[in-house]
């Protein structure tokens, strides 16, 4: 009889540890942030008709000749790479700013890939 009261006591004991453990457990671990080497980025960059032109003083300016613009009519924008995050602060001709941010999924000498909010994904190639 002993034993059985004991066992009513230990047995939902180890059942509540058990739950806490696995409770704890489970929690997500942030991951460490992604970061690129933004040296990679300065230059001409070309994904179908869009480019885009990053400088290392962190202004830029893009284009699309699928919409009949060339580069001598390009948008000026300005830009920070901050780990995987790049935001572009497009300016615009009547003085108001926009900015647009994006996720860098992938940033090497020859290959950037970004996407939006909206996982729309952008690749492009390097322009020599």
């Amino acid at each position: 009889m002993k034993h059985f009261k004991i066992a009513k006591l230990i047995y939902p004991m180890i059942a509540l540890c058990c739950l806490c453990c696995a409770i704890t457990s489970c929690t997500p671990e942030e991951e460490d942030p992604v970061s690129f080497d933004q040296t990679l980025l300065y230059g001409k960059w070309q994904s179908g008709t869009l480019f885009e032109v990053y400088e290392s003083d962190g202004n830029g300016h893009t284009w699309d000749t699928g919409d009949d613009v060339d580069e001598l009519e390009a948008q000026p924008f300005t830009w920070t790479l901050t780990e995987d995050n790049l935001v572009q602060i497009h300016i615009m001709t009547n003085g108001t700013n926009v900015p647009k941010s994006y996720t860098v999924t992938k940033l090497t000498a020859s290959t950037l890939s970004y996407h939006d909010d909206y996982n729309k994904s952008y690749t492009f190639s390097k322009v020599n």
